[in-house]
């Protein structure tokens, strides 16, 4: 946790303008035993560890708690970041997760529709002074959501890849997020999200992409020992590397160009912080508006 928290201390310091939380029991497929914190907790330490950037979950598992137990959750945190907290929302999808932990994994139909009701709540919660409801999965009868959050309305994000995710992100969401795709993939998805959206041009977006200086010559070596399989399909497409900044900083304009507004650089410890401090410094001036 200190590790965690230098590193976010480090990336406010160095400019970037959002830090967020994954919500996993594993941090890593390949090795499961490896150290993972729970996320609520991380992100109300990430909210009270900083002052100035947005912070941010991409996405909490609509499987693991209930709606109005993150809603409260998320409120607290506004509280605790001065109305700085972004909640991010999915359907869930790390079967193994589920399964450990006892969790039914339902199929994709049902955890979309669960989702569905998960983030009507949530908005109900922050917006309304009693709510009730009644749906498939969640009832609420007289519940009161109080306190409100800071800011008038925190954005709700979506995580979305399948089509069917991606039109109901639109559809629910104030912003979308997705994970390791080429420039061209992101704006097919992301056509299909504005597609749907009732104020597309609200919308904003963000791509999750790991981010390593890898030496020449060491790329499977330094693959292997982050546990990730260097065959893995799209793996290139889930990098972006440090070690050439021509290269990168023309990359990131891809993404740009493509509709994309937050570029998040995903990381795992060991967190190299030379290689953030160049993105900052070299990077992110040039595309920060």
């Amino acid at each position: 946790m200190a590790e965690l928290r230098r590193l976010w201390r480090t990336s406010e310091d160095l400019g970037f303008d959002w830090i967020s939380v994954w919500d996993h029991f594993y941090a890593n497929p390949g090795d499961v035993a490896d150290p993972c914190f729970e996320a609520v907790a991380c992100q109300a330490a990430l909210a009270a560890t900083t002052s100035r950037v947005r912070v941010g979950s991409l996405v909490y598992s609509a499987g693991y708690r209930h709606p109005a137990l993150l809603a409260k959750a998320a409120v607290t945190m506004d509280h605790l970041s001065d109305g700085r907290m972004e909640l991010g929302i999915g359907a869930g999808w790390h079967k193994a997760e589920y399964e450990g932990y006892g969790i039914p994994f339902e199929s994709p139909g049902v955890r979309l529709r669960r989702l569905g009701e998960y983030v009507e709540i949530v908005r109900a919660l922050w917006t309304q002074d009693v709510v009730n409801y009644q749906g498939e999965f969640y009832t609420l009868t007289d519940a009161y959501g109080s306190p409100k959050p800071v800011q008038r309305y925190p954005r709700i994000w979506v995580g979305a890849t399948g089509p069917k995710a991606l039109a109901q992100a639109g559809r629910l969401g104030d912003a979308w997020n997705t994970s390791a795709v080429s420039p061209e993939e992101f704006a097919r998805r992301f056509d299909i999200v504005r597609s749907a959206a009732p104020h597309p041009d609200r919308l904003v977006t963000g791509v999750n992409f790991m981010y390593l200086n890898i030496p020449e010559g060491k790329f499977d070596e330094e693959i292997r020992r982050r546990s990730m399989h260097p065959d893995a399909p799209g793996l290139k497409d889930y990098l972006l590397l440090a070690n050439d900044l021509d290269a990168l900083g023309a990359r990131v304009d891809e993404y740009v160009k493509a509709g994309v507004d937050y570029i998040i650089l995903t990381q795992r410890a060991p967190f190299d912080y030379d290689a953030l401090a160049r993105f900052a410094q070299e990077i992110r001036p040039a595309f920060r508006s």
